[in-house]
């Protein structure tokens, strides 16, 4: 019996031989990679359109989880300052219109609106009206008298 079987070998021995791979096991067989020569496609230009897309996808989700909302937040600092100044403005005429009210809650505040707003004159009081000078036209012809009256009105005129 002994002749017509092969001559065991330890398992040290059974490690260190090489592998063949025309004795692989199925289980390598399964997990293994597939050599370049039996692969059904290469890698080519399919490879790099996908490697592309997936870059462009990353990228799609980087700007829309980073930098959309980051521009967000300092869109609304921005909003914050100028609804800040515009608060200011309002509580200053706010501070000025409760000024008007108690000045209006007085006597003399009631007197001063009659007379400004309504036109009432005390008793007592004589009512004049002074009206502006109207526009007169500054275009005068020339000649002797003219010529000076030009120069008043010039001097007089405030200039713009």
């Amino acid at each position: 019996m002994n002749g017509s079987r092969t001559p065991r070998r330890s398992r040290l021995a059974r490690r260190r031989r090489p592998a063949s791979t025309a004795r692989r096991s199925s289980l390598a067989d399964l997990t293994g990679g597939v050599p370049r020569e039996a692969r059904i496609t290469g890698r080519g230009r399919t490879t790099v359109v996908l490697g592309a897309l997936a870059g462009v996808v990353v990228l799609t989700l980087i700007a829309s989880l980073a930098v959309i909302p980051w521009r967000t937040y300092g869109d609304q600092g921005d909003r914050i300052d100028e609804l800040a100044d515009q608060l200011a403005r309002l509580e200053a005429v706010n501070a000025d219109l409760s000024a008007e009210v108690q000045r209006l809650r007085t006597d003399d505040g009631v007197r001063e609106a009659a007379r400004d707003e309504l036109g009432y004159v005390a008793d007592g009081e004589d009512r004049e009206t002074v009206m502006d000078a109207p526009l007169l036209p500054t275009d005068l012809p020339n000649g002797w008298p003219y010529g000076v009256i030009a120069d008043i009105i010039a001097a007089r005129t405030p200039s713009p």
